[in-house]
C-alpha cells in the first residue's frame, strides 16, 4: 500500500509539472512577431519562459557616405535609421537594456547567441560578461563568396562573429555535439564556420532590391539551432528581420517567437514562414551523443538545401537505400550513421567512400552525392 501511495504521488508531481509547462506555454506567443521596440516587446514574455536567443542587433556602422564600386554603380549596404545611434555610449546602453530583457526571459539552461561585426562585437561581448553570462564559444563565420573591398584601402571583410553564451559559469546548457559531428562528417565542428553569404533564390527582394540589407543564410540558423536545442524548444529572436529564425525554426520543429518594429520586414518574414515547409518526424531524428576533412562536409549541403532531410540515397543499382536527416546522418531501417559509417554497415564492409557509393534521383537521373558536391563548390566558390 505504502509503494501505491508513493507511486501515486510521483504521478501527481509529474502531472501537475506537465500541465504547468503547458499553461506556460500556453501564455507565450508562439509563431508570432510582436510589434514596436524588441526591449518592451520582450518585457511582455514570462521570465525563464524561452530556451535560446538569437540576436543580430544593429551593428552601429557608422558609414560616413555612399559605397561605390569600381564601376561607379551604388553598394547596397546598411544606412537604415535602425542602426544609426548618437555615440558609442548610446549604443551601449541599448546593448545593457536588450541584453537584461534576454537574460530574464530566458531559463536557467538556455543559452544566448550574437552575431555581430567588428564594429558592434566586441563591445556586445564585453557588456554580456559584464552582466554575468558566460561565453562558450566565438564562433568565427567565414564567407565563402564575401563582398569584395572596392576601395583597396583595408583587407576584405571576409567574416562575422557569433558569440555564444549561457546565463553563467554553472549552467547546464544544451550543445549536441554528436550531431554536430555527424553533420561534419564524423569529425568535431571546429569553431571557424564556412558558409555562404545569402544570395540567390534565398535572397529577399521586394522592388529588385534587398529587403533588408544583412538577411543571414538559413544555413547559419540550421547550424546553431541544430547545435543548441532540441525538437520543441522557444527560441527568440528580438531582431526578427525578414525572418530567418522563424523559417527556419519551423522547419526544424522548434517554437518562434519574434521582435520587429519595422512593419515591411514584419509582412516579408511572415509570408516567408507560411511558405517554409517543416521536415517530418523521421527527417527531425538526429544523431545522440554517446580521414582527411573534405572541402564540404555532407551536412553542409544538407544545411545549406542542396540535400534535403528526408530524401532518400541509395547505392547505383538501388538495392540499398537510406533517408538523410536533419544533422546530415542516415538511417535505413534500424541502423543510422553518416554517410561513410552506414554505406560500410550496410555493406559489411570496413570502409566505404559514401561521396561515390551513395546517389539521388535528381531530374530523372540517379547522381552520386558527390555530384551534387561539386556543384556546390562551383556555386560558391569566391
Amino acid at each position: 500500500m505504502v509503494q501505491v501511495a508513493v507511486r501515486e504521488k510521483a504521478r501527481s508531481r509529474v502531472a501537475v509539472k506537465v500541465a504547468d509547462k503547458a499553461a506556460e506555454r500556453l501564455a507565450l506567443p508562439l509563431g508570432r512577431i510582436l510589434p514596436g521596440d524588441c526591449i518592451e516587446a520582450m518585457r511582455s514574455l514570462p521570465t525563464a519562459s524561452v530556451d535560446m536567443v538569437f540576436a543580430d542587433p544593429p551593428y552601429n556602422l557608422q558609414l560616413g557616405g555612399d559605397l561605390a564600386r569600381p564601376d561607379g554603380s551604388h553598394v547596397d549596404a546598411v544606412t537604415n535609421d535602425w542602426d544609426k545611434f548618437d555615440s558609442f555610449a548610446a549604443y551601449d546602453a541599448f546593448t545593457r537594456a536588450w541584453l537584461a530583457e534576454a537574460r530574464r526571459v530566458l531559463k536557467p539552461d538556455g543559452s544566448l547567441w550574437v552575431i555581430g561585426s567588428y564594429h558592434n562585437i566586441f563591445r556586445v561581448g564585453a557588456i554580456l560578461q559584464d552582466m554575468g553570462f558566460w561565453i562558450l564559444n566565438d564562433i568565427v563565420w567565414r564567407k565563402a563568396n564575401p563582398m569584395p573591398n572596392f576601395k583597396g584601402t583595408r583587407f576584405t571583410n571576409a567574416h562575422e562573429t557569433l558569440i555564444w553564451a549561457s546565463t553563467g559559469e554553472k549552467a547546464k546548457y544544451t550543445f549536441n555535439y554528436r550531431a554536430m559531428k555527424t553533420l561534419n562528417d564524423e569529425l568535431q565542428m571546429r569553431s571557424d564556420w564556412v558558409l555562404p553569404i545569402c544570395s540567390g533564390q534565398e535572397r529577399i527582394r521586394k522592388g529588385g532590391a534587398k529587403a533588408h540589407p544583412t538577411q543571414k543564410p538559413e544555413a547559419l540558423l540550421y547550424r546553431v539551432m541544430l547545435a543548441t536545442t532540441h525538437k520543441g524548444d522557444v527560441v527568440l529572436d528580438p531582431f526578427f528581420g525578414t525572418g530567418t529564425t522563424g523559417a527556419v525554426a519551423k522547419r526544424l520543429g522548434r517554437e518562434w517567437i519574434g521582435c520587429e518594429k519595422e512593419e515591411v520586414y514584419r509582412d516579408v518574414a511572415m509570408e516567408r514562414i507560411e511558405m517554409a515547409l517543416p521536415l517530418d518526424e523521421s527527417a527531425l531524428t538526429t544523431m545522440q551523443s554517446g580521414k582527411s576533412a573534405p572541402k564540404v562536409a555532407f551536412g553542409q549541403l544538407v544545411e545549406t538545401g542542396w540535400i534535403k532531410p528526408g530524401m532518400t540515397l541509395t547505392d547505383k543499382k538501388r538495392r540499398l537505400a537510406a533517408t538523410v536527416r536533419a544533422d546530415g546522418s542516415l538511417v535505413s531501417g534500424a541502423e543510422t550513421g553518416s554517410i561513410h559509417g552506414l554505406g560500410a554497415k550496410l555493406q559489411g564492409a570496413p570502409s566505404c567512400n559514401g561521396w561515390t557509393f551513395w546517389h539521388v534521383e535528381q531530374d530523372g537521373e540517379l547522381k552520386p552525392i558527390d555530384a551534387v558536391r561539386q556543384l556546390y563548390l562551383l556555386a560558391t566558390e569566391p
